[in-house]
């Protein structure tokens, strides 16, 4: 934030530009209201077929499961199918000892208070994975807009604090605005969501996040 006198010369005549410069933030924080859950099965064989096998088997009864929830098809898709050989050192030495096949869904559009019960039950119908949960704002634009309104506030509020300071006359009508990017908060990490597993349902504490704006804007003053 600062300020700034120069001239601008132009054909003839001469005038004089006086400039506050400043940016300016809001922030409003909300509760999510869905949340977005990778998960899935890794399975072993010493033979490829086998491990595929079985973890198609395992895929299959997850997604009939949540299909029993009412979790369509169209929120269940596949992020990611890997396959690849896992090694032993012995004495230095590299020792095939099985294929690892491994195959993530990720599961869309849940509730916050169903949640829980989803992990729960790909669980119990064999999930041994679970790697990321993202919790979203379904009206996110609104929330946005009014972060937006609070960065210009405090931007012209940081220009009367300088203005007043400096004792000279502000034109509170910005001459150049410029918003800045829009920060959305990304995925709230597996480990700090809290997961009991002695639960009857594992309780899932999205917590808050926070919708900032920033944009820099320019005052005139004389």
């Amino acid at each position: 934030m600062h300020y700034q006198s120069y001239r601008e010369l132009g054909a003839g005549s001469e005038k004089t530009r006086d400039l506050i410069k400043v940016i300016g933030e809001g922030k409003i924080t909300v509760q999510p209201d869905y949340a977005n859950v990778t998960l899935g099965a890794s399975t072993e064989n010493k033979e490829l077929r086998p491990a595929q096998e079985e973890n198609t088997k395992i895929i299959s009864e997850i997604k009939k499961a949540l299909n029993k929830m009412g979790i369509t098809d169209k929120q269940i898709q596949t992020k990611d199918y890997s396959i690849y050989p896992q090694y032993d050192y012995v004495e230095g030495k590299q020792e095939f000892r099985t294929y690892k096949v491994e195959h993530l869904l990720q599961i869309s559009e849940l509730q916050i208070e169903n949640t829980g019960l989803v992990v729960d039950t790909a669980v119990q119908h064999g999930a041994n994975t679970i790697s990321g949960m993202k919790f979203e704002i379904s009206n996110y634009d609104q929330y946005y807009k009014k972060a937006l309104s609070l960065a210009l506030t405090n931007a012209i509020e940081k220009a009367e604090t300088i203005a007043n300071t400096l004792k000279v006359q502000l034109n509170k009508t910005p001459t150049l605005i410029v918003e800045n990017p829009k920060k959305q908060g990304g995925p709230i990490p597996l480990e700090t969501t809290a997961f009991v597993k002695s639960a009857a349902t594992t309780p899932i504490q999205p917590g808050t996040m926070e919708i900032t704006s920033t944009v820099n804007a320019e005052f005139q003053f004389h």
